[in-house]
């Protein structure tokens, strides 16, 4: 239903639109006493295969949504009854900040992708919070924190502490992501110096906290090998909990969209299935050169069971789906649990 009726109907919005129009009715239609019940029993599958127990958390299935769809806590109760075993808000920051100009999303249909320059658009850590106090939902979630743009680099690790100490009551785990394509200079703290002061001080300010909560590290798809040792070396040291594999890309090589569109798009991180070989090479080396000292999350073009199982065994403990969602529907969510049970039964 979703691929013949609503996915034709969204495509005929633009992207931010659509996404906005998905939010509302999600917000209306899954709360309908009539609808909420046939929710359930379309989406709900739950096999004791499925549960994981990674950083210290116990997941009844290892399916996420990725950080970017729900960026300010307003669907987790909903979003929770599509199935998932967790749920990633944010990015946040510390202030609101309306992100880049629109349009900044962008469809390339031919190649089941997205690019997007959002630029950590969201309404402010405080809002989450807020929202965070009221749901109703066990769900697992992770809270996914930057900085605001106007920050300069050299006082970043301010609004990291300020994020991850409001939201610390409220959340499961963190992100400390560093890896957006679309904040000015955020890539630069994935260099080693930055990135282990940064690292070392959220660690600091965790542990002082009542319950610390699980560390992740969310990484881009472009580093080279080289950054990917720096990478593994400082998670070691910092004996940080996990890392995240992979956020968008600023690769544009061997798209079947036509170059002149892809240009007159511009600057964006791209996301869908040009990124699966990618981000799973990038899990298979972490995993490889840490010798699975430590867990990934997989992400990046997930679009079946047999994607997210790949990654799966490239080395990823958990994995998280976005814009396969976009282009699947929901029904993927259960998908890729009946693939993952029926792989277990082989």
């Amino acid at each position: 239903m979703y691929k013949s009726i609503f996915k034709p109907l969204l495509f005929t919005k633009q992207p931010e639109a659509a996404h906005h129009f998905t939010f509302s009715w999600i917000k209306r239609l899954f709360n309908l006493p009539l609808i909420k019940p046939s929710i359930n029993r379309i989406f709900k599958y739950e096999n004791p295969v499925l549960e994981r127990e990674v950083f210290g958390l116990k997941f009844s299935n290892p399916v996420g949504l990725a950080a970017g769809f729900d960026k300010d806590a307003k669907l987790i109760d909903e979003m929770a009854m599509l199935g998932f075993g967790f749920i990633e808000i944010g990015t946040l920051t510390p202030k609101p900040q309306e992100g880049n100009p629109k349009p900044r999303l962008f469809r390339l249909p031919e190649d089941q992708a997205l690019i997007n320059r959002m630029g950590f658009n969201n309404e402010g850590v405080l809002g989450a919070v807020e929202r965070l106090k009221k749901r109703k939902s066990k769900v697992l979630v992770g809270g996914n924190i930057g900085k605001n743009k106007l920050t300069p680099n050299e006082n970043a690790v301010d609004d990291y502490l300020y994020c991850l100490e409001t939201l610390h009551p409220y959340v499961d785990y963190f992100v400390v992501n560093i890896s957006s394509p679309n904040t000015p200079n955020l890539r630069e703290l994935q260099e080693k110096e930055p990135l282990k002061k940064l690292l070392e001080a959220v660690k600091e300010s965790n542990a002082r906290q009542e319950k610390p909560k699980p560390i992740l590290l969310k990484i881009a798809p472009d580093l080279t090998n080289g950054q990917l040792d720096d990478i593994v070396e400082i998670v070691l040291e910092t004996n940080l909990d996990g890392i995240i594999a992979t956020n968008t890309t600023i690769d544009r090589s061997n798209l079947k969209t036509a170059k002149e569109k892809v240009d007159t798009i511009g600057a964006g991180g791209l996301s869908g299935r040009s990124l699966k070989k990618r981000s799973t090479e990038v899990i298979r080396y972490l995993a490889d050169k840490s010798e699975n000292r430590f867990p990934i999350i997989g992400v990046g073009g997930i679009f079946s069971a047999e994607d997210a199982i790949e990654k799966l065994n490239a080395g990823a403990s958990l994995v998280q789906v976005y814009t396969g969602m976009i282009y699947e529907g929901p029904a993927l969510i259960k998908r890729i649990k009946k693939g993952i049970v029926g792989l277990n039964k082989e």
